[in-house]
């Protein structure tokens, strides 16, 4: 028996996180260490995207959420971002059949501003070609920021109640989470786990309100190198976390 296959068995089946949310952070810096462009760092860490999938999947994780551009990466070189705005196109090429042999389903949580249309037309195509799928949902955050996601919402809500379509009384936790970009999850909206690879120790505007009680991991490992005996390893030390929500 191989380490990887004994490591499976170690997981406790009844206890694998429903919503797994990764801060795929690191991919420059491992470019860097290895004299090569940042480019070469977004291209391995597609295939890290790749192989975490289809751990996520092959555990029963629920929701994978990944965090692929923020709305502070528009500060970055404009040949980076140029870069960043192809990899969905050669993404979704090259593993949306995998995808779908695999009855996973391509959500997307973000906002559509400054996204080219060439970019869009391949999200928008991924998703129309697994929304039959089943299985594992695996969301990109792209374009996405928590504090501006948590804003509209209140601001789609204002407009509700200046509308008289819901008294400003009403208004709860549940309503609230409504109106997030997250929403179409349903119940599966809050996360249950979140792993941030690099060795930086920061939310960094990601899911703010779908965080509140997760619990956190950081990596050293820089996101390039991440597979799945670095997920699984992750996964049992959330299965030996006591989560109590505010109880005793």
């Amino acid at each position: 028996m191989n380490a990887e296959s004994k490591s499976t068995q170690d997981l406790k089946e009844g206890l694998i996180p429903k919503h797994v949310a990764i801060i795929m952070d690191g991919n420059g810096r491992w470019a860097r260490d290895r004299g090569l462009e940042r480019s070469e760092g977004h291209k391995e860490g597609v295939e890290a995207i790749r192989r975490v999938t289809k751990s996520a999947n092959e555990l029963g994780v629920k929701v994978l959420t990944l965090y692929a551009f923020s709305t502070e990466n528009w500060k970055r070189p404009l040949k980076e971002i140029q870069y960043l705005m192809g990899l969905p196109n050669r993404f979704f090429k090259r593993f949306v059949p995998q995808l779908i042999e695999e009855n996973i389903k391509v959500t997307v949580t973000g906002f559509e501003q400054k996204v080219p249309d060439l970019t869009k037309r391949a999200i928008e195509k991924a998703v129309k070609d697994t929304k039959e799928n089943t299985g594992m949902i695996l969301n990109f955050a792209f374009n996405y920021g928590g504090r501006a996601e948590i804003v509209e919402a209140a601001r789609t809500l204002s407009d509700e109640v200046l509308a008289g379509k819901i008294n400003p009384k009403d208004i709860n936790e549940e309503k609230f989470a409504a109106h997030l970009l997250t929403s179409p999850l349903g119940d599966l909206q809050d996360v249950d786990f979140l792993i941030r690879s690099s060795g930086e120790q920061r939310l960094s505007n990601f899911l703010l309100w779908q965080n509140a009680y997760s619990e956190f991991y950081f990596t050293k490992e820089y996101w390039p190198d991440y597979n799945e005996e670095l997920f699984e390893q992750a996964i049992k030390e959330y299965q030996e976390r006591n989560r109590r929500y505010g109880g005793v």
